[in-house]
């Protein structure tokens, strides 16, 4: 079964267009899920509405959307209303500006997602823009309309087809010298980065998201499983806190120790030639 579009438009690039959709290029379905439900009875909660200053129920009807201008007082605003709201990027990605991708912060960078191409008549002019944005090594930034808000959008070359990213305003990203400001400068020992660098280099690995196991989801489906099979669930032994350290040196040349013991010896000269012999029988 073919994946359900979440949004369908255009994307444009000057005078060139092609009619694109975008899949969400991340989920949390598989994610474990709990419904709200009654303790007594076990059957399923319903979330209703109610009047704050009544208590009555409002029927769905009467639901409309309030912006607030005073303690108490809301501006009433229909869905028509906003719906009535037209502007270029409600049905089309409109390239503006291409950028060097080094130059995004990774805070302005919020979700992804899949463009790809939605008949065989539009694909030459997906495949010219998509081209043009590798050739040039930057990626391109546009507008977009998600659930009635505007959003940037980044767009970079993904395989044979494109990732868009949406981007945060800057007024969303706070700014990170209110909690860095305290920090202050330190000269360290040569000795102390040395071995510091040591520890970095004896971890250094090449990323595989296949390595990263969700340890929290993992409890939460042995939980279900016990509890279905009717096990009694007993409490874990919380972990001991880290110990504070004292003397930073101590503590880094005891890390590498502790790294090295942790990594399999290299076979020696003699074992590599012994094994080669072996293999040669």
């Amino acid at each position: 079964m073919a994946p359900r579009a979440y949004w369908k438009g255009y994307l444009k690039l000057s005078l060139v267009s092609c009619p694109i959709a975008l899949y969400p290029a991340a989920s949390s379905s598989e994610r474990v899920s709990f419904n709200r439900i009654n303790k007594k009875t076990g059957n399923r909660l319903k979330q209703q509405l109610v009047d704050s200053e009544s208590g009555e129920l409002v029927d769905k009807e009467d639901i409309v959307r309030g912006y607030e201008i005073g303690k108490g007082q809301y501006l009433q605003v229909e869905d028509g209303e906003i719906e009535k709201i037209q502007i270029e990027s409600t049905h089309t990605v409109d390239i503006g500006s291409f950028v060097p991708r080094a130059e995004i912060d990774e805070r302005y960078l919020d979700s992804p997602y899949y463009v790809a191409p939605t008949d065989q008549v539009g694909l030459e002019a997906f495949a010219v823009i998509r081209d043009a944005i590798r050739d040039k090594k930057m990626v391109a930034l546009g507008r977009i309309v998600l659930n009635r808000r505007e959003r940037v959008v980044m767009l970079e070359p993904f395989d044979k087809g494109l990732l868009a990213v949406t981007l945060r305003y800057q007024y969303e990203v706070r700014d990170q010298a209110a909690y860095f400001s305290d920090i202050p400068d330190l000269k360290l020992p040569g000795e102390m980065k040395e071995l510091a660098a040591h520890i970095v280099d004896s971890k250094a690995d090449t990323f595989d998201p296949t390595k990263f196991e969700d340890h929290y989801e993992s409890a939460l489906v042995e939980l279900l499983r016990a509890k279905q099979a009717g096990a009694v669930i007993q409490p874990k032994k919380e972990e001991p806190q880290p110990q504070r350290v004292i003397n930073l040196m101590d503590a880094l040349r005891a890390s590498i120790g502790a790294e090295t013991k942790k990594k399999p010896a290299a076979p020696s000269a003699r074992t590599r030639a012994t094994a080669k012999k072996a293999a040669g029988r």
